[in-house]
């Protein structure tokens, strides 16, 4: 199978990787002509244009920015939609709003292409793993053609509903992650300033019911001051723009998610948006006067 991937950033490139060490044929196109070598050196070949990369695939994979990202690769001026092959599916792996995936499917859907949204979390590290989870939306008949290839890339990947449930899941994801940051921050720093080594405070509560994934993986983090972006924050302003976005169309209160989104906006405005989101705790950090570090 002849596989299209376009977007070869942090997530992609090591996504991309994984595909081509399970032996797909990949062609490949990203607007940024660096990342592209590696791939190419790899085995890859080049696509001109996202409507060129569909016209030599039988399924496409995108993995991009944002919502605009997504409407212009997939339906734009040379955009898949005017090279894809009726019966070709497009996955599209960004996290994006859940309208947009629905409002490209209907598109492509009227050539007769199918698409599936399948947004990650994990970050870099079980990107280049292959361990990411997968959450999907689409039709169970499109999935079950394609899981396979999807485990090439994740240690998970689930059906969570129709068109638009892959983002909607993966809101949901970021929202949870997000608060889990802050108040991960809010302990530590509190911790710290009434005289208690943050390290032992997480050494004490990991094993308990504050433990959690995003606390193994983040804490260390914090205590070494190392914001060496995993999942950068800027990432995570438009993953929780999106969410608020989402909730304000239906009518959902979410005061928490908008409070982590202002703190993260304050951090960028003190240049910090290109940072690990484990670097909130600098939010904290700056209004108490302690650094909550090993």
């Amino acid at each position: 199978m002849t596989i299209g991937f376009i977007g070869l950033g942090i997530m992609g490139k090591p996504m991309a990787a994984n595909l081509m060490k399970a032996g797909y044929r990949l062609v490949v196109h990203d607007v940024a002509r660096d990342r592209l070598r590696e791939a190419l050196a790899n085995g890859a070949e080049l696509g001109t244009s996202p409507a060129d990369v569909a016209a030599r695939s039988e399924l496409m994979i995108t993995m991009l920015p944002n919502s605009p990202h997504v409407r212009e690769v997939a339906l734009g001026a040379h955009g898949i939609v005017e090279g894809a092959r009726r019966g070709a599916i497009l996955i599209d792996m960004s996290s994006i709003a859940p309208a947009t995936s629905r409002e490209v499917a209907a598109v492509l859907a009227a050539k007769g292409v199918e698409m599936l949204d399948a947004p990650v979390s994990g970050g870099e590290p079980k990107a280049v793993d292959g361990t990411l989870a997968i959450m999907v939306g689409g039709k169970p008949e499109v999935f079950d053609q394609v899981k396979d290839l999807l485990l090439k890339m994740g240690s998970s990947a689930v059906l969570c509903g129709g068109i638009g449930s892959g983002n909607v899941t993966k809101l949901a994801n970021q929202i949870i992650v997000a608060l889990n940051i802050a108040a991960m921050s809010e302990a530590l720093v509190l911790a710290t300033k009434v005289g208690v080594k943050p390290e032992t405070v997480f050494n004490a509560i990991k094993g308990g019911l504050a433990g959690s994934t995003v606390l193994n993986a983040k804490a260390p983090m914090v205590l070494d001051g190392n914001f060496r972006p995993g999942f950068r924050i800027e990432l995570h302003i438009k993953d929780l723009q999106n969410a608020i976005d989402t909730a304000r169309e239906a009518g959902v209160p979410i005061p928490l998610t908008s409070q982590v989104m202002e703190m993260m906006q304050a951090l960028k405005q003190d240049g910090k948006a290109g940072q690990d989101h484990s670097g909130l705790v600098q939010f904290y950090e700056k209004l108490a006067g302690v650094q909550a570090r090993r």
